[in-house]
């Protein structure tokens, strides 16, 4: 499955952007979707995760309450919105396809190419 990401953009703290990550391909519905992001400087991060079926998710700690990860299998999209945003949600967000969910980016066999999500103080 090939992945593309999109939405980011400069944003002001406090405020939502919603990144979509689309798929190709006929298996996209057999796989858990997860979005990763990168900070300068920093390792790659898993943020939220989501199950083949939607009834799944998975958050990290510092994205619970504020971010909202779905997906739309007859559209082979899955999204993440993000509110109350803070400058330290700046990086690079990569969405990630896999068996099941997880925490390490090494269980992910398809990446996207990622999207810069920008928030100024």
């Amino acid at each position: 499955v090939q992945l593309q990401a999109s939405g980011g953009g400069l944003v002001q703290a406090g405020g939502s952007l919603r990144l979509s990550c689309a798929a190709s391909g006929r298996t996209f519905s057999s796989y858990a979707i997860s979005w990763f992001r990168q900070a300068p400087g920093k390792e790659r991060d898993f943020v939220a995760g989501i199950s083949w079926s939607g009834s799944g998710t998975e958050y990290a700690d510092s994205v619970k309450g504020r971010f909202t990860i779905s997906r739309d299998n007859a559209k082979n999209t899955v999204y993440l919105q993000m509110n109350s945003l803070t400058p330290e949600d700046t990086a690079v967000y990569y969405c990630a396809a896999g068996p099941v969910y997880s925490y390490r980016a090494s269980d992910y066999h398809s990446w996207g190419q990622g999207t810069q999500v920008t928030v100024s103080s």
